[in-house]
């Protein structure tokens, strides 16, 4: 066994295989870069070496200067992680003609599987069933029609090259071909460097299910039974679980073996995950691509085991071969994962940015896989994941419920997160019940992004909290006035709507006035400002722990700071007030109308019109990457383009201008 390892990644990742190695006795070396100085991952090691300015690939992906920190500490192995240089077969050759060893499979299998067109072929030879499609040489776009006629619209764009669903499109006719192909490209060619494409029949109804494996590279394969990834957005995994529900066993037996075979055919060594999409109504299972390295869901097959994946990898990669045969391995129970990212599910999950000023994870209920603490930031550097809710259970129902526990035990403040949508989607009764496909999200939106508007009690709570935590004397006025009963005045902004809460003492209650800004409503979208709403309400507030009794109820808040005002949570939902300043007028704080700015700091890479163009609403203005994905920038309404503020390769800031675009008449 090595004495010691360097960790080439960062993050929960990062932090994972450290907590390992220590429990197995190994020295352990991260490496970190500006962003991550000081990061958790950094302290979790027993040695840190910088390696470079933030962006990743002048750090985490420099081989040269990961050699040359394994140089200076005598590392003796290197645990790549997922992302970054985990399945670089470049980066393999390197530490082999360095003669440290690489713990994952060698780099002549990256190679085979790195493609996703040179896999499917290998696959074939197999007799491994994979999906109808194209992957040949071949990638003009006159093919890719023909191409698709033949196999059938819909279907699905998948870079040669990807994962994480980046460079995937789905297109449902000829006349979109085109332009998701190029779009998809670029995509492609600025996150991996290869804008080669495959196609294949896309499966509306498909499960994405996937097998985990070990091989000892010497021919024997094991697999960790499969796991559900099917709900999804973008692509990307949201909510995996541990064995897949309602699989018949034929299904199964089938899946099992297919993930084997394919192991077998590469002489697979160290952990993998061979990915399948299985259509329910055929009963077929189809071949997708074979990650070579560990998952980011690797968590919930750990918990139905009970076996510690890295210290597998650990030990084969040190000689020591299968700790186990396959009748010896078990499963036991039930597991999910939930992924807690900084991101935005009602801008269609763009990635959120900023400080963590809250930062609660769920303590007994759950373990918790995460690599930030508050008070870090989410920079635009890397991937915007914050933790990994993972719970387990003797039965499905169970971990289920534990699941739903958590999330309404998490509190994140400071940035946006899916931690409601999570809970809303582990609630919904199709997927309690494991009905689930890849287009399960698209399929349930109308309850999944339901949102409650705000109502008393969180007007209630977000006064209780103002009042208990002090704070600007301006938006809170006592009115003190001698004699009369104590009031209070607090101006605020709920939903994007300007109000004014009007607090008057009744012995140790409150009546309260909500007032709408009647000219703010009208200014903003034209609606009819609503009426003046009157409650009334009693309580305390302790930290960010709110009491109430409100409408013959009591209840339960929590609320934390969050950017100029406050975030509010009952159970997992949560809702956000703002305090604006009432000298600088209340509306004060919108931004001004007929203006487009970045979401999160980026690069422009495509401009969609001229100035002096006339756009429909929702037609692209211009195309943006951000923290690895093309982000497209939209007409909010029919309109012309007076000018455009940046250039394509330009960097943009949070919050900077973009376009100036003007409402036709």
């Amino acid at each position: 066994m090595f004495k010691k390892i360097l960790i080439a990644n960062r993050g929960e990742i990062a932090c994972r295989i450290a907590r390992t190695a220590r429990a197995m006795g190994l020295k352990t070396v991260a490496v970190y870069s500006d962003a991550d100085k000081g990061a958790p991952h950094v302290r979790a090691a027993d040695e840190a070496i910088h390696i470079g300015p933030a962006p990743a690939a002048e750090s985490y992906l420099k081989t040269d200067k990961i050699l040359d920190a394994i140089k200076r500490t005598g590392a003796e192995a290197v645990h790549p992680g997922y992302g970054f240089l985990s399945e670089n077969a470049d980066f393999a050759d390197a530490l082999e003609q360095a003669g440290i060893t690489f713990i994952g499979p060698t780099a002549e299998t990256i190679r085979a599987m790195g493609s996703k067109s040179a896999a499917k072929d290998l696959m074939e030879d197999a007799s491994v069933p994979t999906t109808p499609g194209y992957q040949g040489e071949d990638q003009s776009p006159a093919i890719f029609k023909r191409e698709a006629e033949r196999i059938g619209y819909p279907v699905l764009l998948k870079a040669t090259a990807g994962g994480g669903g980046k460079g995937m499109r789905m297109v449902d006719k000829e006349a979109d071909l085109e332009d998701a192909l190029l779009s998809a490209q670029r995509e492609a060619k600025s996150a991996f460097g290869d804008d080669r494409f495959l196609i294949e029949k896309y499966i509306a109804r498909a499960r994405h299910l996937e097998v985990q494996i070990f091989g000892d590279g010497k021919g024997k394969v094991v697999h960790m039974f499969e796991r559900d990834c099917s709900v999804q957005r973008r692509h990307q995994k949201v909510i995996e679980e541990a064995p897949a529900p309602n699989l018949p066993k034929k299904v199964r037996k089938k899946l099992l073996k297919a993930g084997v075979d394919a192991g077998a055919a590469v002489n697979y060594r160290g952990a993998g995950t061979v990915e399948f999409l299985y259509d329910p109504e055929g009963g077929a299972v189809y071949f997708m691509e074979m990650n070579t390295r560990l998952q980011v869901e690797h968590p919930v097959s750990e918990l139905i085991t009970g076996h510690d994946f890295v210290e597998w990898q650990l030990r084969i990669a040190a000689g020591e071969g299968l700790p186990l045969e396959q009748d010896d391995i078990t499963e036991q129970g039930h597991a999910f994962e939930a992924r807690l990212y900084a991101e935005n599910p009602r801008q269609n999950f763009a990635p959120s940015i900023g400080t963590l000023s809250t930062l609660r994870l769920p303590g007994e209920t759950a373990r918790i896989d995460s690599g930030v603490e508050e008070g870090q930031a989410i920079t635009p550097y890397y991937d915007p994941m914050i933790a990994k809710i993972i719970t387990g259970g003797k039965t499905r129902e169970q971990a289920l419920a534990r699941l739903r526990a958590a999330l309404e035990e998490t509190r994140v403040a400071g940035l946006e997160t899916n931690a409601g949508f999570l809970h809303a989607l582990a609630a919904e009764p199709d997927f309690i019940a494991g009905d689930v496909s890849t287009r399960f999200i698209e399929d349930h939106e109308t309850s999944l992004f339901d949102q409650t508007p705000a109502g008393p009690s969180i007007w209630a709570a977000g006064a209780l909290w103002k009042r208990a935590n002090g704070g600007d004397p301006w938006p809170n006025n006592p009115g003190f006035r001698l004699n009369r009963p104590r009031h209070e005045i607090f101006w605020i902004d709920h939903d994007g709507a300007p109000s004014v809460l009007r607090l008057k003492q009744n012995g140790a209650a409150w009546n309260a006035t909500l007032e709408p800004d009647a000219s703010a409503a009208a200014r903003r979208d034209g609606r009819e400002p609503q009426a003046p709403v009157n409650f009334a309400f009693s309580g305390e507030a302790d930290g960010g722990a709110v009491k109430l009794h409100l409408g013959g109820e009591d209840v339960s808040a929590f609320a934390a700071p969050h950017g100029e005002g406050l975030r509010i949570w009952i159970g997992a939902k949560h809702w956000n007030l703002a305090f604006p300043d009432p000298l600088a007028g209340i509306s004060a704080h919108h931004s001004s109308e007929g203006s487009l700015t970045a979401p999160m700091p980026g690069v422009v890479t495509l401009l969609s019109a001229k100035p002096g163009d006339a756009i429909d609403a929702g037609a692209p203005l211009l195309v943006m990457e951000a923290m690895k994905m093309e982000h497209a920038i939209k007409a909010p309404y029919d309109g012309v383009v007076k000018s455009y503020k940046f250039a394509p390769g330009d960097q943009v800031k949070d919050g900077d201008l973009l376009v100036e675009f003007e409402e036709s008449a």
